[in-house]
């Protein structure tokens, strides 16, 4: 079983994943459905065999003992890319392929809110875009770095586990670290990337204290930082990062978190119903000195009513986007509907959309 030809049939059917378990045939991911594709069941020296195919003997010998690898792989001839997990379930191998875009997207063509250009303007700061696994952060990130390789002369360093997106050096000095084969850990490659001169620095991940620390440092340093975090809102990731440290630790940390973070951009994929395709609902929160003070003052509780009410600021709910895409007629009502933060509130607010326009209506 050619692992080319499968990831190959995957990109003609514009999946957005592939998953191979051993006892079924290839599974892809489509507008959000799982697909079976039409091949024999997987066996396990099928699934060992791409594995060593895409990754080397030696790497695979490092798999066997950790039981978990991440690398990305290209398909040659063609150039797309895929990210890749390989791992242990029920003693048997499988693999979960993301697949990458060959070319960085446009900001605008993401439909991100038009306040995220602004961020690529700043001049130090930390910015975070978080979510589910699968959400688009990945790409978010990387249009975010798009948009600065294009407009400003900057020397760019990331810090990626894999590397997903290859960019090309435009206006910008671009550096790619992959960790594992490039250094050794977020935290290793951020101690020493405060050393090669960067202007801007991309931590794939915050993942863990150690990496964390180093992010928050060198956006207190003078940098501008961008990152990602497992969180789907604005006032959880503020919380996360702050329960992540010691309770000796936290005051000191909601000082420097209240100084250095500039906005946190937080996101979820929704399936399309004009054409092929996901879009993002997202919610903006932007750090004015009000959200600076409730960092500092541990008034996390209030941050969502100020993303409510600073709409002409540029920062959004979760909800307001969700209800902007429906009225746009990207995504479907009843799913709208059922992931809103307030079902019921949507319902009633959706419900009157055949004869009034979205600017009437406010989350």
């Amino acid at each position: 079983m050619d692992i080319k030809v499968i990831l190959k049939e995957a990109i003609v059917k514009k999946a957005s994943d592939v998953h191979i378990n051993v006892g079924m045939p290839p599974v892809i991911r489509k507008n959000t459905e799982l697909i079976n594709l039409e091949y024999p069941s997987v066996t396990n020296d099928d699934a060992k065999k791409m594995v060593i195919d895409m990754a080397g003997q030696k790497k695979f010998e490092k798999f066997e003992e950790k039981r978990d690898l991440d690398f990305s792989t290209t398909i040659t001839g063609d150039g797309h890319r895929f990210r890749v997990n390989a791992h242990y379930q029920r003693d048997t191998i499988a693999i979960s392929f993301r697949v990458i875009p060959n070319e960085i997207p446009k900001i605008d063509d993401l439909h991100l809110p038009s306040i995220v250009k602004n961020f690529v303007d700043l001049p130090r700061g930390l910015i975070l875009v978080t979510g589910h696994t699968g959400s688009g952060k990945s790409t978010t990130l990387a249009a975010m770095v798009g948009e600065i390789n294009e407009k400003h002369c900057k020397r760019i360093v990331t810090l990626e586990d894999p590397i997903e997106y290859a960019m090309q050096n435009n206006t910008s000095m671009i550096e790619q670290r992959e960790i594992g084969s490039d250094c050794t850990e977020f935290a290793s490659g951020l101690k020493h990337v405060l050393r090669q001169d960067p202007d801007i620095i991309m931590v794939g991940e915050m993942r863990d204290l150690e990496t964390t620390s180093s992010t928050i440092t060198a956006a207190e340093t003078g940098h501008l930082v961008f990152s990602t975090l497992h969180t789907i809102n604005a006032a959880q990731t503020i919380e996360r990062i702050i329960d992540i440290y010691p309770a000796n630790q936290q005051n000191q940390i909601r000082t420097m978190l209240a100084n250095t973070l500039e906005a946190v951009v937080s996101q979820t994929l929704f399936r399309r119903i004009d054409k092929h395709g996901m879009v993002p609902c997202t919610e903006i929160l932007l750090c004015n000195s009000a959200v600076r003070n409730c960092i500092r003052e541990n008034r996390i509780y209030e941050i969502p009513n100020i993303i409510e009410t600073s709409r002409r600021a540029g920062m959004q709910t979760m909800d307001s986007s969700i209800a902007d895409m429906y009225f746009k007629g990207y995504i479907d009502r009843q799913e709208a509907i059922c992931r809103s933060s307030n079902p019921a509130k949507m319902e009633k607010l959706l419900k009157p959309a055949e004869h009034l326009q979205p600017a009437e209506f406010a989350l």
